[in-house]
């Protein structure tokens, strides 16, 4: 909770975390998110706007650190930046905030069964820690401190009870008539020291909340009812530790009525709220029990009754009772949220089931309140009291600790918290270099009080000379290694006047080499010296006397300017150390190239930007250590066959062979301190022979080979020779068969073909047969 207006846009205050297991990580209040280099956005151009851009920029004061071409503002970077661009350590301008502590009083540990010879009075109480400091900031430099709170045992209470007295609050007025003596007997429980107040309300008394006719005004209550006369609020009993007369006061109190149903319940809060001589609140625990079974009117809703004029938050009770309701409307929410923040008011909000919704909302917009289900009659007030207080009463703004009281039981779980609070500025004040800041737990009287100091200035700055004729006839003050220019003058010296910045004669000693563009059209011809146009991207830079210079446009390898190796300077790539070439891109470690034998490059080439150039054609890969025409020369070497059975003696004796009988003899790769490389090869024969590869630790080469060969195992003939047979021979049956096939097809067709032509010829056969018996007969008789 802030006690300082408007200073929240000059800070940031964060709590980001808690050291109790008992709470959660408490969110910042505001969040700064600074974009791109904010240093070179801020376009500094003396020392102390440098600083204020942001905790990571410096001020390089040295006189020489601006090269041609770059404006004062360029004095102004990340310090990483300066140091790479050859400012000294010395030389940059970084001042840095700190923090005292002025008043550190320990928390009080104060137990409520302790015997004490003499008892402490709630001042003497101390609950939050430390008490004032003092903070020296620079912008966006954050600063931390660990704040302790400790919820005291045995603090007193004061509870005030305000009751709505309208008509229908009738039976729970008989409840509360012997509230006194048993609340003052539950609360003993949690505190020794409890003091107990009663006020109550109805409505202004006014139409047309009220009827203002005069049997009305002195009975609003129908039929036989004895009602009291309507008003506004009173403040029935001031808080006292005595019970008793509580209840006496209490039950001579009599209901009153009224006729809309929403009552005038906040002018009454706003009245104890504000009233705290007549209330007698005192600086310790407040508690307001509000007791209702009906909404309530809020600002706006006097215009009813003619009531324009706003609430006024002041106190106006003359004789305990409110005379102003008549006059002033009804406070708004945040005003009443104002009021009871200000005055350490905790509100409980003890309302029937019917309204429970409408409170709840209001609670969500009451810091430090609650809200309990009243029971028709209000028996159970007492543990509505007792359970709001045990949820409500631990509650400080930046985080909720939780507080364990069991009704009717003196067991408690007093909880000691650190906040870990960090401050940031986000500027410096307009006027003055001080602000004084207040933190406070909601509900609490106590507050930690910060006096904040700003640093908007270097330490350079108290040696500034001012009118100073390094700034050309004294026309700025020389501060930091930079002029800074009085009114009306510019150029890095001040030489020119703001009217005079561009003109022919000045143009000209901007154009190199005579040409035609002016400082090549990168910038801007100031007082006859080029001053380099600003880039979208903070981190390029045009440079030179006529900016014909540039840290961006230099050679890139791997999508990278310079390599990422080095840094670009005029266009040229300057590498960092073990970088070399034009774009950085060149390694001069050669680690890389050191081969298994910590030869660099086996002994059999050179290593060239990280990499090996192998020499020997034999040898090939990252080391050379691969050799793939080594393999001819085993099979020649080890069995006098292969393609260089005739070259053996001269090209293939350079390195060591010996035979073993089986694979299991070849050395494996933990037999040795080098490593051994397994390979196999097929010969012309197709046969297997197989071999291993190493360089020992004498840098001599061993061929490890197995001196029988693999060879596969030639065909048998018998199945081949019977597989061709029986294919033949079953070829054959096919081809039978499928001729066999086509002849009775062809027969079949044939005698289909004689049975039908035999058919068409009967009747002709028939005539010629008896054409020839008869001849035959003829002939016989003759």
């Amino acid at each position: 909770m802030f006690k300082h207006g408007g200073l929240n846009r000059l800070l940031t205050l964060q709590g980001p975390c808690c050291t109790s297991a008992l709470s959660d990580s408490v969110p910042p209040l505001f969040v700064f998110h600074p974009e791109g280099n904010e240093c070179i956005n801020a376009n500094a151009k003396y020392c102390g706007e440098c600083i204020q851009a942001g905790a990571k920029c410096g001020w390089c004061t040295d006189p020489d650190f601006l090269k041609q071409g770059e404006t004062v503002s360029t004095r102004c970077d990340e310090l990483q930046s300066l140091q790479k661009r050859g400012c000294a350590d010395a030389m940059i301008e970084n001042p840095r905030g700190g923090q005292r502590i002025l008043k550190n009083k320990m928390v009080t540990n104060r137990s409520k069964g302790e015997e004490r010879r003499e008892k402490l009075r709630p001042e003497d109480i101390t609950q939050i820690q430390p008490q004032k400091l003092s903070l020296t900031l620079r912008s966006g430099e954050p600063q931390s401190f660990d704040l302790k709170f400790k919820r005291a045992e045995d603090y007193p209470i004061d509870l005030y009870y305000l009751m709505d007295l309208s008509y229908s609050m009738k039976d729970d007025l008989e409840n509360v008539k012997n509230l006194g003596t048993s609340l003052m007997l539950e609360m003993s429980k949690i505190t020794s020291d409890f003091r107990i107040g009663f006020g109550s309300f109805v409505e202004k008394t006014v139409m047309p909340y009220i009827s203002t006719t005069p049997a009305k005004l002195l009975n609003p209550c129908t039929g036989d009812q004895n009602c009291t006369s309507p008003f506004s609020y009173k403040n029935v009993l001031k808080l006292t530790n005595d019970g008793q007369k509580f209840n006496t006061l209490v039950g001579q109190q009599h209901i009153s009525g009224n006729l809309d149903s929403p009552e005038g319940g906040f002018d009454a809060i706003m009245q104890v709220a504000v009233c705290g001589e007549q209330i007698g609140w005192r600086n310790v625990t407040r508690l307001l029990v509000f007791s209702t079974d009906a909404g309530f009117h809020f600002a706006g809703d006097g215009k009813l009754g003619g009531i324009v004029l706003p609430n006024d938050g002041k106190c106006h009770l003359e004789n305990n009772v409110y005379t102003m309701s008549h006059y002033y409307d009804y406070p708004s929410i945040a005003h009443l949220v104002q009021k009871l923040s200000d005055n350490n008011i905790q509100t409980i909000f003890a309302v029937t089931e019917e309204f429970q919704p409408v409170y709840k909302e209001l609670k969500n917009l009451i810091p430090k309140s609650a809200v309990g289900t009243l029971s028709d009659n209000s028996s159970n007030v007492i543990n509505l009291i007792i359970d709001a207080y045990n949820v409500s009463t631990p509650q400080i703004p930046l985080l909720v600790i939780p507080l364990n009281i069991l009704n009717g039981s003196e067991s408690k779980v007093i909880v000691k918290v650190t906040f870990s609070i960090s401050v940031t500025a986000k500027g410096c004040p307009k006027q003055g270099k001080s602000e004084t800041i207040k933190i406070k737990p909601l509900g609490f009287t106590e507050e930690v009080e910060i006096t904040l100091h700003f640093i908007c200035e270097c330490e350079c700055h108290k040696d500034g000379v001012k009118n100073s004729n390094l700034c050309h006839f004294g026309n700025g003050t020389y501060e930091c290694g930079a002029c800074k220019c009085n009114e009306g003058r510019v150029g890095r010296q001040c030489e020119c006047s703001s009217n005079e910045v561009a003109t022919e004669d000045m143009d000209r000693t901007c154009r190199k080499d005579n040409g035609t563009d002016i400082c090549s059209n990168n910038g801007d011809c100031v007082c006859g010296t080029c001053e380099c146009k600003k880039r979208d991207n903070p981190e390029e830079r045009y440079s030179g006397q006529y900016c014909e210079c540039d840290n961006f446009n230099c050679d890139r390898s791997g999508n990278k300017l310079c390599g990422g190796h080095g840094r670009c300077e005029c266009r040229v790539c300057i590498c960092d150390p073990m970088w070399t070439g034009s774009a950085c891109d060149c390694s001069l470690d050669t680690s890389t190239c050191l081969a298994s034998n910590k030869q660099i490059c086996n002994g059999r080439g050179k290593c060239e930007c990280g990499t090996c150039k192998c020499t020997d054609a034999k040898f090939q890969g990252p080391t050379c250590e691969t050799c793939p025409t080594c393999p001819g020369c085993v099979q020649c070497r080890a069995f006098g066959t292969g393609e260089k059975k005739d070259v053996c003696e001269q090209k293939c004796n350079d390195f060591k062979l010996i035979k073993v009988k089986d694979r299991d003899k070849l050395p494996q790769p933990n037999d040795a301190s080098y490593p051994v490389m397994h390979c196999k090869e097929r010969d012309a024969n197709d046969c297997w022979f197989y071999y291993t590869y190493a360089v020992n630790n004498n840098t001599e080469t061993e061929v490890h080979v197995v001196d029988t060969l693999d060879c596969p195992a030639g065909p048998d003939i018998i199945p081949i020779v019977a597989g061709v047979v029986a294919g033949i021979v079953l070829i054959g049956l096919a081809l039978l068969l499928i001729w066999k096939l086509l002849m009775i097809i062809h027969d079949r067709r044939e005698f289909a073909k004689f049975e039908k032509e035999k058919m068409n010829a009967k009747p002709f056969f028939g005539m010629i047969s008896t054409t020839v018996v008869c001849l035959h007969l003829v002939v016989s008789l003759r």
